[in-house]
């Protein structure tokens, strides 16, 4: 993926839509990009991708352009903040698993899988609601095969297919849904502004690449999330948010009985591994998880939880260290109290 981005760090240094030579070359390393996007999502033609700066970027252009709408209680904050600011409907856990709403609705948005989680829905079921659905499917790219029967707009983001991060693009099934920014004609008029061609080159390759990898890197972190359940014992008092429930593997939410959560990224941290209390562009926030509130539990349970993320570069031993360092961490912590 660098090698292919390089030359357009370097050399390469041309606005896509200029007509000499070195916009040339960088508008066809665009062209390229678009088609492997398109590829590895299953888009039906290449013209139905438009770059953006991320699924955040994507996700805002998509609620902004409505306002009769609703979104599910799981939501990213991308997708729940904006659709809060323009006063859509946000649906209780049960309202959402006992749709239909009582009216008609311009747009739905539900995610494809659940950032914190791991869970999963197909937003499609709910064509028969709306007038246009959007997905979230940011979290799922690279990771297993994208259906968009019946989907309207999705967003994604590069780096979730290891591709250089700040780049992204919104899917449409005809159009978007209006010109997002103006200024200029690039992408057909729909979001102005100089492409970032490094970023969008690097983009396009890490999905040729996982369009090759993404079977195996599924079955990859099935395995270590296997192992690091076993490994972490029956003895633990932990409990796996979501279990249960449709979902992916690479993605684990598990809480522990009186533990605070923040403790054992800290412990975790110190020996050299990287997990979260919670979805990791809220981080740094005091508030408990919208995604476990909306689910009900208890505010210990709410403190008590940490999620891992799986990835194709993990092995085995480091998940079976990372089980051992949680497993002792929290019988030290236990003994504190």
């Amino acid at each position: 993926m660098l090698d292919e981005m390089l030359p357009y760090l370097r050399d390469d240094f041309g606005n896509a839509n200029s007509i000499h030579g070195f916009g040339q070359r960088a508008m066809a390393a665009v062209d390229l990009a678009r088609e492997r996007v398109s590829n590895l999502i299953g888009a039906e033609d290449p013209g139905q991708i438009v770059f953006t700066s991320g699924a955040t970027e994507a996700n805002n252009w998509v609620i902004s352009a409505f306002s009769n709408g609703a979104i599910s209680p799981f939501e990213h904050s991308a997708v729940r903040e904006p659709a809060l600011r323009k006063g859509m409907k946000l649906l209780a856990n049960d309202d959402f698993v006992l749709f239909p709403p009582t009216e008609t609705l311009e747009l739905i948005s539900v995610m494809c899988v659940n950032n914190e989680i791991g869970t999963t829905w197909n937003a499609a079921d709910f064509r028969s609601y709306a007038t246009h659905i959007h997905s979230d499917m940011t979290q799922q790219l690279g990771k297993t095969p994208i259906l968009l029967d019946g989907i309207d707009y999705a967003s994604f983001s590069s780096h979730k297919a290891y591709g250089p991060k700040g780049v992204g693009a919104l899917y449409f099934e005809t159009a978007p849904p209006y010109p997002f920014q103006i200024g200029g004609e690039q992408e057909h008029g729909y979001r102005a502004g100089t492409l970032n061609v490094p970023g969008i080159v690097g983009f396009g390759a890490a999905c040729a690449i996982a369009a090759d990898e993404q079977e195996q890197n599924f079955h990859h972190a099935a395995r270590l999330r296997s192992v690091l359940l076993e490994e972490l014992g029956n003895g633990g008092r932990w409990q796996i948010n979501g279990e249960g429930a449709p979902g992916v593997p690479h993605i684990l939410s598990i809480s522990f009985d009186g533990i605070e959560g923040e403790t054992l990224v800290v412990e975790a941290d110190q020996a050299g591994f990287a997990i979260s209390a919670g979805a990791a562009c809220s981080s740094r926030s005091t508030e408990p998880s919208h995604v476990l509130t909306a689910l009900g539990f208890e505010e210990s349970r709410l403190r008590g939880t940490v999620r891992i993320s799986f990835g194709k570069f993990n092995s085995v031993d480091s998940v079976t260290e990372l089980a051992k360092t949680l497993r002792h961490s929290v019988e030290k912590l236990r003994r504190m109290m």
